[in-house]
């Protein structure tokens, strides 16, 4: 199931501006998103695997890349949730 805040955060960040501002604070660009608590916690926790259940892969790879992961660890560890799941 595809969340809809969640995508547009990560939409959203497609715009330069908003990804330095989320960059430089994330909190105060996260406090515009009414995220439900477990999708705001797995965002802060950089959970790749619990996210990827919950937007487009190419979005999520997307905010990674804004959210400064390093593409390597980013491969890694979407990798790792292909695996285990199956």
């Amino acid at each position: 199931m595809r969340d809809y805040w969640l995508s547009k955060l990560c939409f959203d960040l497609q715009t330069p501006a908003i990804a330095e501002e989320y960059r430089a604070d994330r909190g105060k660009v996260l406090a515009r998103y009414p995220l439900k608590p477990e999708v705001r916690a797995a965002v802060e926790a950089d959970d790749v695997a619990e996210l990827s259940k919950l937007v487009n892969p190419y979005l999520l790879r997307f905010y990674f890349l804004m959210a400064g992961m390093p593409e390597d660890d980013f491969l890694r560890r979407i990798r790792s949730t292909e695996t285990s799941r199956g």
